[in-house]
């Protein structure tokens, strides 16, 4: 028998409000299959469980509001898969209230993430339609097929602004007050991106075209692979390099707020992947669709300013992470090239690094690498 429960969805998660079930006691379930929703300050996340069997019981009923680690459901079965470890969040405050609107029912039959969206969009009560999938399950055919709803349906809350202000101030809070950051910034020429974005971007429909947003996430992966001490977490005093290069993508939230989504393994993405990746999450971030997992295991983050954006930006390191990096607006400035003086498209990056982990020397270099990189464009 193992325990479901509550995720920490990040530092400055300290509890969150379980708002509807997705399985029944008796339900066979397995690795990834998403099982429930709980509204954070973040949004409404769809939580993942991480191990075969089967629910013996739910322990906390829709609508209830528990601390990180309060165990919502039992399993039986093979033993858990445990996600990767996160910081405690802070305990100095209680969590700001929140409370979300009721969820269609406490007892939610079995549906698919994209069936259960689509119902929602259009006012079907999914208690009334009978599944086609595995074990039937509702998918995206049988709600497409389904006729007007019997009962009217009431849709979960969005994210909270004031709620989402408060978490972001209490992390960033501790993250100053805990971490000694230091900043090292590099402004470069990036002409020989812009370039090829423009070449690859001419033979593609606008629905396909690149950002310049994929060459810095390509550039910054790769770079990042060769600096395992600024790729991890400070946890126990002491670093812990992460399995891989997972970066979060910093997305602006409309209505205010941020988010940070992981994009998994980005060093073995290519930049069509990571730009498909990097839709996707902005869509579903604004969407309050994103999973559980996709908010529990970047390695590092990326603030990128976008062509709005300030030049400059110096970003807050995420605990547990050991570093940030912030890309300012693409601008185009004086530059000297083969001791001529001409214009170029030029950007800062800045590095936020965590002293106990790295030096300023290392962060230099990681920079002097994505410059490389990006100044080598066609090899991305």
């Amino acid at each position: 028998m193992t325990d479901f429960r509550m995720p920490s969805l990040g530092a400055d998660m300290e509890a969150g409000t379980l708002v509807e079930w997705l399985v029944k006691p008796g339900a066979t379930v397995k690795r990834g299959d998403i099982v429930a929703v709980v509204e954070t300050q973040k949004g409404a996340i769809e939580i993942e469980i991480f191990n075969d069997g089967v629910v013996t019981k739910t322990l906390v009923p829709v609508g209830g509001r528990v601390p990180v680690g309060t165990v919502l459901a039992e399993i039986d079965g093979a033993e858990q898969v445990v996600p990767p470890p996160q910081a405690a969040a802070p305990s100095a405050s209680p969590p700001p209230a929140f409370v979300p609107e009721p969820a269609i029912t406490a007892d939610h039959p079995r549906i698919s993430p994209v069936a259960r969206r689509v119902a929602a969009e259009r006012g079907i009560d999914v208690q009334h339609i009978v599944g086609s999938g595995p074990g039937g399950a509702i998918v995206l055919a049988d709600v497409e097929a389904a006729g007007p709803p019997a009962l009217p349906v009431r849709r979960r809350t969005g994210f909270d602004p004031a709620a989402m202000r408060q978490a972001i101030a209490a992390a960033m809070s501790r993250s100053k007050r805990e971490i000694p950051h230091y900043y090292v910034s590099e402004t470069f020429d990036v002409s020989a991106m812009t370039a090829r974005l423009e070449r690859l971007n001419s033979e593609r429909s606008p629905p396909e075209r690149l950002l310049p947003a994929a060459f810095f996430l390509r550039a910054i992966s790769l770079a990042m692979a060769r600096m395992p001490e600024l790729n991890g977490f400070w946890e126990d005093n002491k670093f812990r390099q992460a399995d891989g290069v997972h970066v979060g993508w910093a997305i602006a939230l409309r209505g205010g707020g941020l988010v940070a989504p992981t994009i998994r393994d980005t060093d073995h993405r290519s930049l069509d992947e990571l730009m498909a990746a990097m839709r996707d999450l902005v869509l579903r971030a604004r969407g309050s669709g994103l999973r559980s997992s996709e908010l529990s295991d970047s390695s590092v983050t990326v603030t990128s300013l976008g062509d709005r954006g300030a030049e400059t930006v110096l970003p807050i390191i995420y605990p547990p992470q050991v570093a940030m990096i912030g890309i300012g607006r693409i601008v185009t400035r004086p530059w000297v090239v083969n001791n001529a003086i001409g214009p170029r498209p030029v950007v800062t990056v800045t590095l936020a690094g965590d002293h106990r982990a790295s030096d300023g020397h290392r962060g230099g270099l990681l920079l002097t690498g994505i410059a490389r990189l990006l100044q080598e464009a066609e090899t991305l």
